[in-house]
């Protein structure tokens, strides 16, 4: 009798497969919720009997928590990928493809043609904890999730290469409205997105495909999202009842060949020594040293408090404030004295309407006859719907609220951070008036929601998990990297054995750093200012604040009502806007209160942006999911001159057929990257040498999912990826040829030391041919050319068509590339000339400039997502760096200033610091690794000269909920300045 056991110890589980005489007798599959090593020794303990006390067995340990305990127990360890090809060979032969999804590991195992394995880094992402974390957003557990996603009507565009991007994105849908159903499926579907881009990147998934572990095996709906998007049939597409076991299953299956032979016992015994093995990591100090320390601490910060009084006994006018944040609800009332009458703070549970429904219905009747509410204002991420939905009178951004009451509590303050859910927002205040404003960018890097929701995991609420911390003897040193990362940090820290203390306590270093170096990239505390100001929620904890004073060497503020400051602040603002009649809805609207959710395509133009309409009943609704004012039915603001919308309308014109004579056929243009402003020199070059010019389409998202399947990298900037979709939108056409040259140098516009494409500009259409295998079959032209030298240019042009077409003749080349370039310098005296007539525009009506910086492909309307009409609904004029870099000298900057682009942006910044009612907002594609020079030298450019710096980083998701922030943000200290300004001047 031959007996083996397979031990799978993953990030999340463990799985146990006895198997006797090639058939597997017991398996077994549980969460270890990170006691790791002790749920080994539990479920070999359980399988005891059946096995047999004295029966010899022979045991290997995989997983990608397994090696740990497999070296502390000394028994034989099985690579995971090795396991599951083992597997795979035994139980399903026939596979050509598996996938495989763990707690926080996923792998892509190519069978046939080239044996290949790929599995994720250290980064969770589109894995079972992405899933765990998401069912906690949406406030249901795993399986209801699941069910769910069976009742969607639609999908949205989520982020899956990390959890909290995905809630930077999921969390604003709540807020607006979005059906529960339509997210659960969008989060499978990321998933699927995740796997494909970033395992698969590039190879396609095709024939038999073998779908293991957990997630596969327990989500129905994320089984219909693969099927659906690889296409494959029932036939195709295998889910068996192994794939939860299927890698312990492969270790058993390799155990058979191992020479350790244990009995049950023995074999326990081992475990039970790895169990006790101590524990080797990098430690911190402690953040108490005993608990006279940490009275001494709390004493000090018990003075910042705010006066409090009761409302059922408080008689006169009242003031409502709400903060409808990120994953909380808050509600403040304040009476004439600043008072705090009444607090509710909440999970608003992805439903904020009814959370405040029901508070406002408390309220009222707490307030009775004695107390009236005569003023109200929101704020948050949830501040349009709530507003719409109850009348409240004032909307004010986030940013200036928490000012608002940082001011209250300390009037010289001068930096003010807030970590809130999902969001950290940093300000400088500068002469009384916001001057800098910091926000994380798409990432919830260390954000408050991260350490709920690994407090949840690990079966504690917030609060008792932190106070955990306080006391640990040993904080493990967790560094300040992605959340995700980090995350992956802690449970290689629980794998060997750490405790939850010791994590708790370097959990809540790393937030702080994250903050503090990730976020403000402060250099030194004296970056941060002297009077600081700590708030939000996360402050409430006390480990957090302690760590943020032992990293910056300083004591800072933190007022007692840190969760609240957002409604304090909204409060404040509704009292010092006092309105003469309020609209806030009164008991009878609240007793007769609904809420439905549903979604539209919008029409009104080429955006065709998806609507979510919440409608509440008595006429009043809330449209979200607009990026201009028409499906408002508000005044068209986006009519502005907008530099964007003109760039796109003119640069499409030039690929318009017309009637010249193509005797050499079509030949493809993709409308991307720096084929989008070189569009006239090519089609104009092209045209004259007897091709038809056919350009691919704008981009949409429907292109990018058509290119998808041949992107290699998932760390490319999003224009990059769009451009395997312009390919297959060309190959459709059917076009002769696809012309698309690789460019080192760009045009030299004389104002930098050189004149580089990015690397991923110059050479991306050798990846192309590399990863889109169609064009193998395709005539795809991919010369090497230059243009910053106009004889060169012709030459090698000249060199390489009459070498492929011999009809053609030098001189022909030479003539249509000297009228390449006239057309390229034309196009860019037009922009120049629309530019100076909008900023007229804008000083003839007294209006703001926005000078969206970034490049030439940043106009595309699926790479900007519509944040142009976005600042246009805002009432600004839109103009762009290549239409004002030109009208000021060249800036001193402090870097190798050796791109084109970047000498353009430079110039803007400087331009802006000379006009005054110009603003910059700088847009960075994420991943763009050599804008990380530009931001930092933007900045400085910006605050030399007197003016605000604002940064929006955009990729494939197109919720702009961060972007509205920074951009009213911005506005408001704009108009706070020039308010003081005023008064000084008097």
């Amino acid at each position: 009798m031959n007996v083996t056991v397979g031990i799978d110890i993953g990030s999340t589980t463990v799985k146990l497969v006895v198997v006797r005489d090639g058939e597997i007798i017991h398996k077994h599959y549980e969460r270890h919720f990170s006691k790791v090593r002790e749920k080994a020794v539990e479920l070999v303990r359980n399988a005891r009997s059946l096995i047999g006390e004295d029966v010899p067995l022979r045991c290997a340990i995989t997983g990608s928590a397994g090696l740990g305990v497999a070296k502390a127990a000394d028994i034989d360890f099985v690579q995971e990928v090795f396991a599951t090809r083992k597997a795979v060979g035994v139980h399903v032969p026939q596979a050509d493809v598996v996938i495989e999804l763990g707690g926080e590991d996923a792998k892509i195992v190519f069978l046939s043609g080239q044996l290949e394995e790929r599995m994720n880094g250290s980064c969770a992402g589109g894995t079972g904890a992405f899933i765990d974390q998401m069912a906690v957003l949406l406030d249901v557990t795993p399986g209801e999730l699941d069910q769910l996603a069976g009742g969607a009507e639609r999908l949205y565009t989520i982020a899956s290469r990390c959890g909290v991007f995905a809630k930077s994105d999921i969390q604003p849908l709540l807020n607006e409205g979005a059906r529960k159903e339509d997210v659960a499926a969008s989060i499978f579907q990321a998933v699927v997105n995740q796997t494909v881009a970033g395992l698969a990147q590039g190879r396609e998934i095709k024939g038999d495909v073998l779908f293991l572990g957990g997630p596969l095996f327990f989500f129905k709906g994320l089984q219909k999202r693969f099927q659906e998007t690889l296409r494959l049939d029932d036939a195709h597409a295998h889910f068996p009842d192994l794939a939860p076991y299927a890698i312990a299953a492969g270790a058993a299956e390799y155990a058979a060949g191992t020479q350790k032979t244990y009995t049950v016992d023995s074999l326990l015994q081992a475990l039970e020594q790895a169990a006790g093995a101590p524990v080797v990591a990098q430690y911190l100090p402690p953040l108490f040293e005993n608990e006279a320390q940490y009275e001494s601490f709390k004493r000090r910060h018990s003075v910042h408090d705010v006066m409090t009084e009761n409302v059922t006994v408080y008689q006169g006018d009242a003031y409502l404030g709400i903060d409808c944040g990120s994953t909380t609800t808050k509600l403040v009332l304040i009476g004439e004295d600043h008072q705090i009458l009444f607090h509710h703070y909440q999970s608003n549970k992805g439903n904020p309407a009814d959370v405040i429904r029901e508070q406002l219905t408390r309220l009222y009747e707490l307030c009775g006859d004695r107390v009236h509410i005569v003023s109200s204002a929101v704020t948050g991420y949830g501040e349009a719907l709530i507003q719409n939905a109850f009348g409240v009178d004032f909307g004010l951004v986030e940013t200036v609220a928490h000012f608002r009451a940082a001011r209250h509590f300390c009037p010289d303050v001068d930096f003010i951070i807030d970590i809130g859910g999902q969001d950290i927002k940093c300000f400088k205040i500068r002469n009384k008036c916001i001057d800098n404003i910091s926000l994380n960018e798409a990432c919830s890097s260390g954000c408050g929601s991260f350490i709920e929701t690994f407090a949840r995991s690990m079966g504690y609420s917030i609060e008792e998990f932190c106070k955990l911390g306080l006391f640990a003897r040993h904080p493990i040193d967790l560094g300040s990297r992605c959340t995700v990362f980090m995350n992956s940090s802690v449970k290689q820290a629980q794998k060997d054995g750490a405790g939850i203390d010791a994590i708790s306590a370097g959990l809540s270093v790393s937030v702080v750093k994250n903050a503090l170096y990730k976020v403000i990239r402060a250099h030194s505390p004296d970056d941060l200012g002297q009077h600081i100001v700590v708030q939000g929620g996360t402050f409430l904890n006390d480990a957090i604040l302690r760590s943020f004073e032992q990293e910056i060497g300083r004591d800072v503020t933190r007022p007692a009502i840190s969760g609240l400051m957002g409604a304090y602040g909204a409060a404040l603002h509704a009292k010092d806007n006092r309105p003469a009649q309020t609209t806030l809805v009164g008991t009878e609207v609240l007793n007769g209160f609904s809420h439905t959710v549903r979604a539209a395509r919008c029409g009104l133009c080429e955006n065709h942006c998806s609507l979510t309409i919440n409608d509440f009943g008595g006429g009043r609704r809330f449209i979200s999911g607009n990026r201009c004012e028409r499906p408002l039915g508000g005044p068209h603001k986006a009519d502005l001159p907008n530099l964007y919308r003109w760039k796109l309308e003119k640069l499409r014109s030039y690929g318009e057929a017309d009637d010249t004579p193509a005797p050499l056929g079509t030949v493809g243009l993709p409308f991307g990257l720096n084929n989008y402003e070189l569009t006239p020199f090519w089609t104009t070059f092209l045209r004259r040498l007897g091709f038809r010019p056919v350009l691919s389409d704008v981009s949409t998202r429907d292109m990018y999912m058509l290119g998808q399947h041949s992107i290699p990298s998932d760390t490319v900037c999003y224009p990059a990826k769009l451009m395997h979709g312009h390919i297959e939108n060309l190959l459709e056409k059917g076009v002769d040829a696809i012309f698309y040259p690789c460019m080192t140098y760009n045009i030299d516009e004389g104002r930098a030391s050189n004149c580089y494409n990015c690397p991923v500009v110059a050479y991306y259409p050798e990846l192309l041919q590399a990863n889109v295998h169609a064009l193998a079959e395709q005539d795809f032209m991919m010369p090497y050319f230059e243009l910053s030298d106009p004889k060169r240019f012709a030459r090698h042009a000249a060199k390489y068509f009459c070498g492929k077409y011999p009809q053609l003749r030098k001189k022909q080349v030479f003539a249509a590339a000297d009228d390449a370039y006239l057309a390229l310098a034309d196009y860019y005296a037009q922009v120049r000339e629309e530019g100076r007539k909008a900023i007229a525009y804008a000083d003839t009506h007294g209006l703001e400039i926005a000078v969206l910086a970034g490049r030439p492909y940043h106009a595309d309307p699926e790479i900007n997502h519509g944040i142009d009409q976005l600042i246009a609904s805002f009432g600004m004029v839109i103009v762009t760096e290549d239409a004002v870099w030109q009208l000021t000298e060249a800036p001193e900057v402090h870097v190798l200033n050796q791109w084109t682009y970047h000498s353009r942006m430079y110039g803007a910044a400087k331009y802006v610091t000379q006009k005054e009612n110009a603003q910059l907002i700088q847009l960075v594609s994420f991943g763009c690794g050599i804008d990380a020079i530009t931001t930092d030298e933007m900045r400085a450019i910006c605050e030399n000269g007197g003016k605000i710096y604002t940064q929006l980083k955009i990729d494939e998701i197109s919720n702009l909920g961060a972007a509205k922030i920074r951009i009213r943000s911005m506005l408001a200290a704009v108009e706070e300045g020039r308010k003081l300004a005023q008064q000084h001047n008097r």
